[in-house]
């Protein structure tokens, strides 16, 4: 009998609303995640404190683990800290950083991983991709995805605003992403899993299209659950590519070129997306994105995070060599120093109108 179905990587359990730190001890206590209580939860110095007093009383079972900050090393120490627990999971509790270390640590020593969301700056809140500062950079290193996702929007709501915006440019920039993996499908024969593209394209669409701010909760909502799909998506396509392609290459080349100045990921994904949409020639959509990104206080150019013209164009110069063998419009189109430098004069021009 032929196989008529697939099995699709996805959480367990994903709670997205107001109130669901709430309920997240009986969430954990799901007998597929911990029939024991047992659990290493790790947490930022900073909310997780308060974070950690609130919830410490419904998870008498729990360790707690301060992460120092968003290295490769922190993540290895982490994992050497929680090894000998004997935990049937691990908790990431906190942003971006907080929850790819836990990822990663999960991942080493073989534990499942729930992520508990504390912003929205990201899609790595369910992705298999835990993304670690390291001595060369920063690097990506594949691990399994969570097996469940909390995100409370109440708690969301309190996050530093640029923190919840930039998860706006992150799932804007999907758009970009597919249509860079369809130009790979065209010239390449790449192939291309229709399913990936599809979830990823229409969680970017959601947010791109939603006519509400992160002061709407009906907003935070179709961000949180567009974040979630992509990063299902990567994981039905096997890898990034639903969600990373000119738009991600250059936000990668940001952070290797100026690691002192980068802005949030997700800032850096949106202006790449824009500016890869025009270089494309879908003006009609890089121009939705640019008024989406305006109206959600995001960069639309590079003097809005603190780059020059001549900063940005080496950028985008350099962002091919950040994902080699990855097929972008940038590698398509295989553009000089001045044809790039003309390209962006045409998009700040078109951008300013």
């Amino acid at each position: 009998m032929p196989v008529l179905t697939r099995l699709i990587p996805s959480p367990v359990v994903v709670d997205i609303r107001a109130g669901a730190l709430d309920d997240l001890a009986s969430v954990l206590a799901d007998q597929r995640i911990s029939s024991s209580g047992k659990l290493a939860v790790a947490i930022s110095g900073g909310s997780g404190a308060a974070l950690r007093e609130r919830l410490a009383p419904a998870l008498p079972g729990a360790s707690w683990y301060e992460v120092g900050g968003g290295t490769l090393d922190d993540a290895i120490k982490l994992a050497d800290a929680m090894k000998s627990g004997h935990y049937d999971a691990v908790v990431g509790l906190g942003g971006g950083k907080i929850i790819d270390c836990a990822k990663f640590a999960a991942a080493r020593i073989g534990l499942p991983l729930v992520a508990v969301a504390t912003n929205l700056s990201h899609d790595g809140l369910c992705s298999p991709v835990a993304t670690l500062d390291n001595d060369a950079g920063r690097g990506s290193y594949g691990v399994p995805n969570p097996i469940a996702v909390v995100i409370d929007l109440d708690v969301i709501r309190r996050a530093p605003g640029r923190y919840v915006r930039s998860g706006i440019g992150d799932a804007i920039s999907n758009i970009s992403a597919v249509a860079d993996w369809e130009l790979a499908a065209r010239e390449r024969g790449e192939d291309i899993d229709g399913l990936a593209a599809a979830l990823a394209r229409q969680a970017g669409e959601a947010v791109l299209r939603h006519p509400g701010t992160v002061d709407d909760d009906g907003f935070l909502q179709v961000l949180a659950e567009g974040l979630v799909l992509t990063g299902i998506a990567m994981s039905v396509a096997g890898d990034s590519r639903p969600a990373s392609g000119a738009c991600h290459e250059i936000n990668h080349a940001f952070d290797l070129l100026y690691p002192r100045r980068a802005a949030p990921h997700g800032e850096q994904c949106g202006l790449g997306a824009a500016f890869a949409m025009h270089l494309r020639g879908a003006r009609e959509e890089s121009a939705l994105m640019v008024e989406a990104l305006r109206r959600h206080k995001l960069p639309v150019l590079p003097g809005d995070i603190g780059f020059t013209e001549d900063e940005f164009v080496r950028a985008v110069e350099f962002a091919p060599q950040t994902r080699p063998g990855r097929y972008t419009i940038l590698e398509h189109l295989d553009l000089s120093t001045d044809q790039i430098r003309d390209a962006y004069a045409d998009y700040a021009e078109t951008v300013s109108r």
